[in-house]
């Protein structure tokens, strides 16, 4: 909107646009076409199950079963036996003794750090946590120290001076910008010994890493203790949409009573509910999906001229916005599509193509893939 009134109440929107311009910041909504030739690396369909026909028939099948939407928030109409049903599977393939499903990993974040914190409360949080993390922080009331990304011995110091009787160290198992796995075993040691519940994002875990794409937590032996918590999203490796928070059953418990991100949203459609069902049981039928995943990322890193992840996430990193935009834009009218990270989702003169594998990725479009990266790398550095 661009008024001639500078006394208009929305007269500061254009400027604050135009500066993103400048700064290289600028975003835009980029409809997708049901059939386009683009290879995709810039997605988090891990697994390659969202079009999958089994996911898909689960959707449907739900849908027809219990129709569009789920009618209300989870307390009142919107908890179907189908949900009830993927928190009991979720929470079994997790190894947590309870799973709660909300709309979106977002609410999920939000919930469990605002129900289980308060002003009595300190969370500790790692520099390089995602914005849903943030966000949770800040809506907790407690006080948040961050620090440093990956550094134990700073979230120990931090918990040894606190003065506040509750703390929550949080952290995503995977990162979500560079691929790396946090010290999940140095984590839950410090907080073990200072008394703090360990709270982990395993967005970008589960499916992935750990055994059969439990996730880093299980990878790590914590799977089902009793003083760590995690949170996971349906919306990646599983295809569909929505988020869980998994623990002990009385966290769960205390969530339905307190999370305002659960009480008062509406309850996950059941068709999200069906497809994610659906997608959990090709995972644990076919436990050999994650190995691909990580296969086709160290070719994707190779290509790309970086080190091979641990994860499905190939970081990039070209510097200014000006040049990863440019990158992005060239990788796809060459047929390829790939993420652009730029602040404020990584830090001043970071910013990267991220590039996500997904476990159906074919032999010809790794060839694809690596012509196109040795031509728009190559610019990119020059």
């Amino acid at each position: 909107m661009t008024s001639p009134d500078p006394a208009h109440p929305l007269a500061w929107l254009e400027p604050h646009a135009a500066h993103r311009r400048a700064a290289g910041l600028h975003r835009e909504l980029r409809p997708r076409t049901p059939h386009e030739p683009l290879v995709d690396l810039a997605g988090n369909d891990y697994l390659g199950l969202a079009a999958d026909p089994r996911i898909v028939e689960g959707a449907v099948r739900a849908a027809r079963t219990w129709g569009a939407g789920s009618t209300g928030s989870r307390l009142v109409t919107g908890t179907t036996a189908l949900h009830a049903e993927l928190e009991a599977e979720l929470a079994a393939f997790c190894g947590a003794e309870a799973a709660l499903v909300f709309s979106s990993g977002y609410t999920a974040n939000l919930g469990v750090l605002a129900a289980l914190a308060g002003p009595d409360a300190l969370v500790v949080s790692d520099a390089a946590n995602h914005a849903s993390l943030i966000d949770g922080c800040r809506l907790s009331r407690a006080r948040v120290a961050v620090v440093p990304h990956d550094d134990s011995d700073a979230v120990d110091a931090v918990l040894a001076a606190r003065t506040e009787e509750r703390a929550l160290v949080v952290t995503e198992s995977v990162n979500s910008v560079d691929g790396g796995l946090a010290p999940l075993a140095q984590l839950h040691a410090v907080c073990r010994r200072r008394g703090a519940l360990l709270v982990v994002d395993e967005a970008h875990g589960l499916g992935v890493v750990g055994p059969g794409g439990r996730g880093l937590l299980a990878a790590a032996g914590l799977a089902g203790a009793d003083d760590v918590v995690a949170t996971v999203t349906l919306s990646k490796a599983l295809g569909s949409q929505g988020g869980a928070v998994l623990g002990p059953a009385a966290v769960t418990a205390h969530l339905v009573d307190t999370a305002r991100s659960f009480i008062f949203d509406t309850g996950l459609a059941p068709a999200a509910a069906g497809a994610a069902l659906a997608a959990l049981r090709v995972l644990r039928a076919e436990p050999e999906r994650p190995g691909a995943v990580l296969r086709v990322a160290a070719a994707l890193a190779a290509a790309a001229g970086v080190p091979a992840p641990p994860s499905a996430v190939v970081a990039v990193v070209l510097g200014e916005p000006d040049v990863a935009v440019a990158a992005a834009r060239r990788c796809a009218e060459r047929g390829l599509r790939v993420g652009c990270f730029r602040p404020p989702s990584v830090p001043e003169g970071t910013s990267r193509l991220r590039l996500t594998a997904r476990a159906t990725v074919t032999d010809a479009e790794l060839g694809q893939v690596r012509a196109v990266l040795a031509d728009v790398l190559a610019m990119a550095h020059a």
